[in-house]
């Protein structure tokens, strides 16, 4: 038998967290090495959300200092995540990989007049070792975000089998970059022929070994830069078949740190820094921010999002603010330090009787001390909800919780039937928290997060 393999190496799910890339810069290097001194090719792969604006470097360069940290190691391909795709701007993204030394796969993103976008290919025919390799890239289908944004998005399940049959008449291997997450990547290696491996993103799931489904390999790797996938095939030259494939997430907790990246990360972060320096207004006075008690910035964010939003109302969790704001200057970067989360605003529409119930639920000891980090919220407790234009009493009881008595909406009690419109985070529409804001009719809006409209409220703030 006349075997030859296939060497894959990737990434997924840094969401800028780079404390750890200098570690994943030390071991890929370290492979590089091997492989030229072996006389061995491989490809290495980033499967998305590399870039999140939490952190404020990837904020003051818009992602493309994540994109020079991914040309330093060399890079072949990459796709987008929902961090690239949906919390930049059209503009941002249209120029994101503008300066790429890699090639971008996203077989399911359009322009809203169904062309492609310029930056993008659908797949990619790689000769790897003597070895034709098929690579197909695919995003989660956020379709309401996208179009908001101007993008049209497809689900993969309604082309992926017409598209896998096409790079297969012309490859002998075809591997997914799928930022799909692990559900979806097993429904796709249940329901597509031709597939050998998904690499997949999205879930964070560490698959120290893979998994197969029917004849497909599936693997991911985790988050934040704490593993490094790896990908092996082995290829029957004779037979043209694949013999065998294996995965591996490799942890890169031990490694020591790679101080070429290092000292880039502190440069880029310097640029930054400078990108952020904007002043945005001028404060007399300081605004305070608590986590458990009312304070005046997180009555500030309520106001803002009411008013963006042409809200009845504005809610929104105190948690969302880090800190409060001294007197003085105040810069994008103090908003982004207060208030990082990639989190939009959005307006609902709920009824009287809903709102009460999501205002009782959001005041226990439950929601209010909630340690929680995803969808969006980078924060460290949940703390308690600023409302502006309602008013809410509550008593303590012997139980020592918080019972809402009375909620007042412009001086009358809420009416249980009657509908407002509640503007809040988008974050508590998926259904985790409050499951009635999930089923309500509602509008979204981006690309602006909420540093955005507190930026706004405090500039035009009298």
């Amino acid at each position: 038998m006349t075997s030859r393999t296939l060497q894959f190496y990737y990434t997924n799910d840094l969401h800028s967290h780079f404390a750890n890339w200098s570690k994943v810069s030390s071991y890929l290097k370290e492979k590089k090495r091997l492989h030229e001194l072996q006389g061995t090719p491989y490809l290495l792969l980033d499967l998305g959300d590399h870039s999140d604006k939490v952190h404020p470097m990837t904020e003051g360069t818009l992602g493309k200092g994540n994109v020079q940290l991914l040309n330093e190691l060399e890079y072949d391909y990459a796709t987008i995540g929902n961090n690239e795709g949906i919390t930049f701007s059209k503009k941002e993204l249209e120029e994101l990989y503008s300066d790429a030394k890699f090639e971008v796969i996203v077989a399911n993103l359009y322009h809203q007049d169904g062309t492609r976008p310029s930056w993008a290919v659908p797949y990619k025919i790689h000769e790897l070792n003597g070895i034709k390799v098929g690579i197909i890239g695919v995003t989660i289908p956020y379709e309401q975000f996208y179009s908001l944004l101007g993008w049209q998005i497809d689900s993969p399940f309604h082309f992926l089998q017409s598209l896998i049959d096409e790079v297969r008449s012309q490859s002998d291997v075809v591997v997914l970059m799928s930022h799909m997450g692990l559900g979806n990547d097993e429904q796709l290696a249940r329901e597509m022929n031709g597939l050998d491996v998904i690499i997949g993103a999205h879930t964070h799931h560490v698959l120290k070994h893979g998994m197969l489904v029917e004849d497909t390999l599936i693997t991911q790797s985790g988050k934040n830069g704490n593993y490094v996938g790896e990908v092996s095939i082995c290829f029957d030259m004779e037979t043209k078949k694949v013999v065998e494939k294996e995965a591996y997430a490799i942890t890169v907790r031990n490694r020591k740190e790679d101080e070429e990246a290092k000292a880039m990360i502190q440069q880029l972060s310097i640029d930054a820094h400078k990108m952020l320096e904007e002043v945005v207004c001028r404060l007399e006075q300081p605004l305070e921010s608590e986590w458990f008690q009312r304070s005046v910035l997180a009555d500030e964010l309520a106001a803002a999002l009411r008013e963006w939003c042409g809200a009845d109302i504005g809610m929104i969790n105190a948690g969302m603010l880090l800190d409060g704001l001294p007197e003085g200057n105040v810069s994008r970067e103090d908003l982004h330090r207060i208030c990082p989360h990639p989190v939009n605003p959005c307006k609902v529409v709920l009824k009287g009787n809903e709102l009460r119930e999501i205002i009782s639920y959001s005041m226990s000891d439950e929601i209010v001390n909630l340690s929680f980090k995803g969808l969006g919220f980078r924060g460290e407790v949940m703390g308690i909800m600023a409302f502006d234009g309602l008013e809410v009493t509550s008593v303590k009881m012997d139980d020592g919780l918080y019972h809402v008595t009375d909620v007042f909406h412009n001086g009358k009690q809420l009416v249980s039937d009657e509908e407002y419109a509640v503007a809040t985070a988008d974050m508590f529409t998926f259904g985790k928290f409050y499951p009635q804001m999930k089923h309500a009719k509602k509008k979204y809006f981006l690309p602006e997060m909420l540093r955005d409209l507190l930026a706004w409220r405090l500039e035009n703030r009298h």
